[in-house]
C-alpha cells in the first residue's frame, strides 16, 4: 500500500494512492487520525489496508497537494558515509559505528516541490537515499527483531549546502538548509516491499544519471542502524531515518557539479518510485 500526507481545501490529511486517485483516510478509521504519522502511531495501516481495498477514489492527485511523506517528524535521523563508494570518494577511514547527524523536518520539500539554492552559497549537492519509517518505537531494540518496527519505506533526497558542511568537522549545518530534503512521493508499506536489500536506488539529474547502486550496498544495514540509533535515544512512531548515498556526488567529481536553479533532480528507488524537484533560487523579496 502507498500512503501520502497531502493537503486539500486548506486542511492537511492523509491518504492511500489507488487507480484514478488518492482514497481519503483522514478521519475515517478513527477521528483523531488525521496525518500519516497518527495512523501509524494508532497501528492501523493493516486497518487503512481493507478501507481502501476495492473502494474508488475520491479525489484525484490534482485536485490535492502532497507534503512530506511524514511533515511532522518527532526525528529525522541521518546516516554518512554508509556506501563504500561514497566513503571513498570522501577519503574518509573506514568506521565502526554509523556516522549520525539529523535534520529538522521544516527543511523538508514534497514530490514536485522546488528544492532551494540558498542566497548564501552555490554549492547544492544532491544525495539519493531511502528513508525509513518507523511503525513501532522502542529502546534498545536488537537487530534480529528490528525490521518489525519499520512501518515503510520511501524516497529522500538529502540536499546539502556542500560549503556549509565543512565550516566544522560537524555535518549540521549544511544539512538542514530550508527547502534542501526532498521526501516522497509515498510511503510503500514494509509488507509490500519484502526485501529492502533487492531495491535499486538511482539518482537523476537533468535526466543523467549521477548515482546508480542497490540497498545491499548499504555498510550498516538497517536492522542495525535501528539497534545503534535506538539505544542512544527511544524511537517512535513516524520517526524518520535516512540511510545514506551512495558514491557520485556532484561534490566529489572532478569538476564538481552543483545544482542550479532550471536543474531538475529524480531519486528513483524501484517499486518506492521516483522523487522529482525543480531547483529554484531562494526568494531574495
Amino acid at each position: 500500500m502507498k500512503l501520502i500526507s497531502f493537503t486539500r481545501l486548506g486542511a492537511a490529511g492523509v491518504g492511500a494512492l489507488v487507480p484514478g486517485g488518492i482514497v481519503d483516510l483522514t478521519g475515517k478509521l478513527r477521528p483523531d487520525v488525521t496525518s500519516l504519522k497518527a495512523l501509524i502511531a494508532a497501528d492501523l495501516i493493516e486497518a487503512a489496508a481493507r478501507y481502501t481495498e476495492g473502494r474508488p477514489a475520491d479525489f484525484t492527485l490534482t485536485d490535492a497537494v502532497l507534503l512530506p511523506v511524514i511533515p511532522d517528524a518527532g526525528k529525522i535521523l541521518c546516516v554518512g558515509l554508509n556506501y563504500e563508494t561514497h566513503r571513498a570518494e570522501t577519503k574518509r577511514p573506514d568506521a565502526k559505528h554509523p556516522t549520525m547527524f539529523a535534520r529538522y523536518p521544516d527543511s523538508q520539500i514534497a514530490h514536485g516541490q522546488p528544492m532551494i539554492m540558498p542566497t548564501i552559497s552555490d554549492k547544492l549537492d544532491y544525495e539519493g537515499e531511502l528513508a525509513v519509517i518507523i511503525g513501532r518505537g522502542g529502546r534498545s531494540i536488537p537487530e534480529e527483531t528490528a525490521l518489525s518496527h519499520v512501518a515503510g519505506y520511501a524516497c529522500y533526497n538529502d540536499g546539502t549546502i556542500r560549503d556549509w558542511q565543512r565550516h566544522t568537522h560537524q555535518f549540521g549545518p549544511g544539512k538542514t538548509f530550508p527547502g534542501t530534503g526532498g521526501f516522497g512521493p509515498c510511503m510503500v508499506t514494509a509488507d509490500e516491499v519484502g526485501d529492502y536489500t533487492k531495491l535499486p536506488i538511482q539518482t537523476r539529474l537533468n535526466g543523467e544519471v549521477m548515482q546508480d547502486a542497490t540497498l545491499s550496498d548499504l555498510i550498516f544495514p538497517i536492522e542495525r542502524l535501528i539497534s545503534y540509533i535506538s539505544t542512544y535515544t527511544p524511537l517512535s512512531a513516524g520517526d524518520v531515518i535516512v540511510t545514506g548515498t551512495p558514491g557520485g556526488v556532484g561534490d566529489r567529481r572532478d569538476p564538481p557539479l552543483y545544482m542550479k536553479p532550471g536543474d531538475v533532480v529524480e531519486v528513483e528507488i524501484g517499486m518506492l518510485g521516483t522523487l522529482t524537484n525543480p531547483i529554484m533560487a531562494e526568494s531574495t523579496s
